[in-house]
This record gives structure tokens, C-alpha cells and sequence, in this order.
């Protein structure tokens, strides 16, 4: 009987955890939508697994000048974005070649706005395919949270099969 309880927890937690995550992909969305809306959008990320990981949304007009830079950063669901101001106005190829003006960034956005920076230059070179900007086949549904639950659901017979067999003899 105590490993159903802890079954039912360890499947809550799971449910949780992926709530959380469905309204941080909410959070995205609506920043990224409101940076859109004044023109290009740069997107720079420091994926980390057990340290803090980093999302940078850079907003740029027509004559590649910052309009205005969102980050988020932290460890867990409950990270939101926040803007940094320190760029408005300037051209991004120039701040991502100064050394100096990096290092007014902390070390994670700093990492964040060189991967968009190196995004930037790809595409400049055309050095970027379509299959980089096709996102026709993403579903939030994708996610590897829902896998694991899916793969657990699947599991949840036959694990209860053979807890309940454990306690009948």
C-alpha cells in the first residue's frame, strides 16, 4: 500500500512540474509576442541541467538597433523575464564585438547574448537553413515531461498488477 502512495505522489509531482512548465511557456510566449511586435527578434540561450540556465529575447528595427533586451534566468518554472536596458539604441553587431560592453552582463546573459549573436551572423551569412525556422512540427505536447508521464501511464498497469499480486499471497 505504500508504494501506490508514493506512486500517486512521485505522478502529482510529475503533473506539477508540468503545469508549472505549460505557464513558463505561457510567459515566453507573451514576451515574445510584446518584443515582436516592434520588429525582429533575436533569441540567445545557456541551457544549463544542475546550474542556472539563461534565455535572452533580443527585440531589433529594421536598422539592427536593440530595442530592448528581456532575459530569464534561474533554476526552476518559477522564473520569469525581466528587461535589461543597459543597449537600447545600439547596434547589435557593435555591442557583440565590443568585449568591453559584454561586460556589463552578467557571465549567463553574456553566454545568452552571444548565441544570439552568432544566430544573427548566421543568418546575415545565410549560413541558416528553413529547417532552423520550421517550427510547423512543435507541439508543446513534444516536451520530454509529457513522455514520461505518457510512458508512466502506460507502465501503471502492470506496475499495480504486480502490487497487488504482492499483497494477496
Amino acid at each position: 500500500m505504500n508504494i501506490l502512495i508514493l506512486g500517486i505522489f512521485v505522478a502529482a509531482a510529475f503533473l506539477l512540474q508540468a503545469l508549472m512548465g505549460y505557464f513558463q511557456i505561457r510567459n515566453f510566449a507573451r514576451n515574445y509576442h510584446a518584443v515582436r511586435q516592434e520588429g525582429r527578434v533575436l533569441i540567445g540561450k545557456n541551457p544549463r541541467r544542475f546550474r542556472q540556465g539563461s534565455l535572452m529575447l533580443i527585440g531589433l528595427d529594421h536598422d539592427d538597433r536593440i530595442q530592448e533586451i528581456r532575459v530569464m534566468k534561474g533554476l526552476s518554472v518559477f522564473s520569469r523575464f525581466r528587461e535589461v536596458a543597459q543597449f537600447d539604441g545600439e547596434l547589435v553587431a557593435e555591442v557583440g564585438a565590443d568585449y568591453t560592453a559584454l561586460q556589463k552582463l552578467s557571465r549567463t546573459e553574456r553566454e545568452c547574448f552571444l548565441n544570439a549573436y552568432r544566430n544573427y551572423v548566421n543568418y546575415k551569412t545565410n549560413n541558416l537553413s528553413f529547417e532552423d525556422f520550421d517550427t510547423s512540427r512543435v507541439s508543446m505536447f513534444a516536451l520530454p515531461i509529457f513522455n514520461e508521464i505518457g510512458q508512466r501511464i502506460k507502465a501503471l498497469p502492470d506496475a499495480l498488477a504486480h502490487v497487488f499480486r504482492k499483497n494477496t499471497i
